[in-house]
């Protein structure tokens, strides 16, 4: 059968470590079995006796910690929570974006102008002139200036702005 599922291995063959880990393991069992007194399991692992309890204890919460229940169904991990809020945010981003764009939209068809952004305290900006102009205006005030100082008469008898004024 192609498409059945493997069956899970059990038994010690199913059991994965290193073989020193493996053998100490065997020794533990068979001290706790009562194969194997305490004195003579710690010297079998090569550990003092304190050590060799404290391993039993280390072994015995593992023991512990597998055999309690299990959640049922898909676990909850960081990662998937993460990717939840990140979706969440693109969404709540696109519906923000949408009602941003229906509010604009009333706003034009009531006739209401929509503040431009950066609020109120950002007034119009002044429109900057060419540099011709501002040039030929500085020379026009030099020349009204020199014109103030001769009396305001020019060569010709003609207005200092050059207009023909009253020549009609």
């Amino acid at each position: 059968m192609a498409g059945a599922k493997k069956k899970a291995s059990t038994g010690a063959k199913a059991l994965k470590g290193s073989a020193t880990a493996r053998r100490h393991l065997a020794v533990l069992l068979e001290a706790l079995s009562g194969l194997r007194g305490t004195t003579e399991a710690a010297e079998a692992m090569g550990v003092s006796l304190s050590r060799y309890y404290q391993l039993e204890t280390r072994a015995l919460n593992g023991m512990l910690a597998a055999l309690e229940p299990r959640p049922r169904g898909p676990t909850k991990s960081p990662q998937k929570a993460l990717a939840l809020l990140q979706r969440e945010k693109r969404a709540l981003k696109r519906e923000v974006s949408r009602h941003q764009a229906l509010l604009r939209a009333a706003q034009r068809s009531v006739g209401v102008v929509p503040a431009k952004k950066g609020g109120a305290s950002r007034g119009k900006r002044r429109q900057r002139g060419s540099r011709g102009g501002t040039v030929l205006k500085t020379l026009r005030e030099e020349a009204l200036a020199a014109e103030g100082e001769t009396g305001g008469a020019t060569d010709e008898g003609a207005p200092a702005d050059g207009g023909d004024r009253g020549q009609s």
